[in-house]
């Protein structure tokens, strides 16, 4: 209890496979999904203080920068678990934003899923409190599963989780072609065609025969994600190449770190953030 300071990577997270099933009442979609996680993220800190402030810094601090806290998931995060362990202290929350804002890799969720844990570590909170992942499902659909931080199968909204067995420290390529794409937008353009559930067992064979049926919307909104697909699918070495969740943020998990790294470079020669890193 005498810690003041509270380092959480907030990793990238990937959807190997996503499948859309229907259209919920409640607005939702029915969806089944594998979850998977790479090394490297965002990172939150946070540190006891007098008044709660929110700190942004890293290479993408400047695009959640015209957003209010009020908004900002970090501090729901924060201002959720204060009202549901009881916790009235203030804190200072810095978010080290690295990844890409609205782009398919759990941004957001991972952030906030990053500051609960954070925050029940210091607060002395079990961080697999079934309270506190009931807190994330209502903060967002992909919040429970950055919190779990694992491979795991997810459906419903994405928040009945199921964990497999890690995949090991895979070499994995996340690019980015510079474009936002709202979730919202891409849902609403899914067709609506229910092309059947994700399958059972190795969870890189069911991934391997599943696909991202939010693939095809994503790239009508955003058609520089077809360049990305081709540069990937068509580097040496790579297993799978797929659109992570909404996109535009698309991987490549390869069977070496020198394959994966000769398509870092050839991807950064066309413009686009890159991520070379491994999954966890």
């Amino acid at each position: 209890m005498g810690m003041t300071a509270i380092v959480e990577t907030a990793p990238a997270k990937i959807n190997l496979a996503l499948h859309v099933r229907r259209r919920r009442d409640d607005g939702y979609h029915e969806l089944e999904t594998l979850f998977a996680f790479c090394r490297d993220g965002d990172v939150v800190t946070v540190e006891r203080a007098d008044s709660s402030s929110l700190t942004l810094t890293g290479p993408f601090a400047a695009v959640l920068a015209g957003e209010s806290q009020d908004d900002n998931l970090v501090m729901r995060a924060a201002r959720g678990f204060g009202a549901q362990f009881g916790v009235g202290d203030a804190h200072a929350i810095t978010l080290d934003k690295h990844l890409p804002v609205a782009s398919g890799i759990g941004g957001g969720s991972a952030d906030a899923a990053a500051t609960l844990r954070a925050l029940a570590r210091l607060h002395g909170v079990a961080t697999d409190d079934p309270a506190l992942f009931a807190l994330a499902a209502e903060l967002g659909a992909d919040v429970p599963a950055c919190l779990l931080g694992k491979t795991a199968r997810g459906e419903g909204k994405g928040d009945a989780l199921q964990p497999l067995e890690p995949l090991g420290k895979r070499p994995v390529l996340l690019v980015n072609p510079g474009v936002g794409v709202s979730t919202a937008a891409v849902f609403g353009r899914w067709d609506g065609v229910d092309r059947g559930t994700l399958g059972q067992g190795a969870v890189m064979a069911v991934a391997a025969a599943g696909r991202n049926d939010l693939e095809p919307p994503a790239r009508a909104i955003a058609p520089q994600i077809d360049s990305v697909l081709a540069v990937l699918a068509s580097a040496p070495g790579v297993e799978l190449a797929r659109m992570s969740g909404s996109g535009a943020t698309c991987f490549a998990i390869f069977g070496d770190t020198g394959a994966r790294d000769a398509a870092a470079e050839a991807a950064r020669t066309q413009g686009w953030w890159t991520l070379p890193t491994f999954l966890r």
